[in-house]
C-alpha cells in the first residue's frame, strides 16, 4: 500500500499537482516506515522520483517548514470554500479541526438586507466536506460560547448542524473555550490553514436577487490573508 501511494505521488508530481503529491508522499512514507518499524534505519523502496519529486519530498520531510500565502484583495471574487480548500482535500482527509472563537453568531435578515455570520459559514464549510472528495468522518470544533442573549441560538444551531452531519455519517465534536483567540483549520493529512478573518471573509450581498447571493465564487470578499502550512503534527500537544 505504501509503495502504491508513493507511485501515486510521483504521478501527481509529474502532472504538476504538487499539493496533492505532497500529501501522498507523506502518506506513502508513513506506511512504508510502518513496515520497517523496529529497525534502526530502514531503506525505502526506490521509486522513479524526478527532480521535482525529490524537491517536494525534502519539503515534506522538513516538518512544518512548508508555507504558502494567499492574499484575498478587497472585493475579490472566486474564493468560495470549494476553490480555497479544494487542493488540500482528497481521500486521505478523514478528520478536521476547526478553531474559531466566533462560530456563535446567528443569521439576521430584514426585508432588504442580510447579515452573513460565522455559524452559517461554518455550516457551508461542513457541506463542502460532506460533498467530498475527502472522506471526513469527524469534525472537531473549538469556539467560544456566546454569553449574551444569543447563547440559546448558538447552542441550538450547533446541535442542529451536529444532527444533520450525523445523518451523513460525520461526527461533530463541539468544545468551548473562553480563552481562544486564534483561527485555524487543520486536516489529518498535515495541512493547516489560517485565515485572518476565519470563515467569515465574504461580504453581504447587494440584494436578495443580486449575482453572488447564492454562488459564493461570485461573492465579493473582505480583504484578508490565508496562510497555508504543512506539518506532520495536526494535533496540538
Amino acid at each position: 500500500a505504501g509503495a502504491e501511494t508513493v507511485r501515486r505521488a510521483v504521478e501527481l508530481d509529474a502532472a504538476s499537482r504538487f499539493q496533492e503529491s505532497l500529501v501522498c508522499y507523506q502518506e506513502g512514507i508513513d506506511l512504508l516506515l510502518q513496515v520497517v518499524k523496529g529497525t534502526a534505519r530502514g531503506k525505502l523502496p526506490q521509486e522513479p522520483c524526478g527532480a521535482r519529486g525529490r524537491r517536494n519530498l525534502r519539503v515534506l520531510l522538513e516538518d512544518g517548514k512548508y508555507h504558502k500565502q494567499i492574499k484575498i484583495d478587497e472585493n475579490a471574487t472566486g474564493f468560495s470554500y470549494e476553490n480555497l480548500f479544494r487542493e488540500y482535500l482528497n481521500e486521505i482527509v478523514t478528520e478536521v479541526w476547526v478553531e474559531d472563537p466566533y462560530i456563535r453568531h446567528v443569521h439576521q435578515a430584514s426585508r432588504y438586507k442580510m447579515k452573513l455570520t460565522d455559524l452559517y459559514n461554518f455550516l457551508r464549510f461542513c457541506e463542502m466536506l460532506v460533498k467530498g472528495p475527502c472522506k471526513v468522518k469527524t469534525i472537531h470544533l473549538l469556539t467560544s460560547c456566546d454569553d449574551g442573549s444569543g447563547k440559546a441560538q448558538q447552542i441550538n444551531g450547533l446541535e442542529e448542524i451536529k444532527q444533520s452531519l450525523r445523518n451523513h455519517g460525520v461526527t461533530l465534536d463541539i468544545s468551548f473555550s473562553s480563552s481562544i483567540h486564534d483561527r485555524e483549520i487543520r486536516f489529518n493529512s498535515g495541512w493547516m490553514i489560517k485565515i485572518g478573518r476565519g470563515l467569515d471573509y465574504f461580504k453581504k450581498p447587494e440584494g436578495r436577487f443580486s449575482i453572488g447571493y447564492c454562488d459564493f465564487d461570485l461573492r465579493p470578499c473582505h480583504e484578508t490573508t490565508v496562510d497555508v502550512f504543512h506539518t506532520k503534527h495536526t494535533k496540538k500537544t
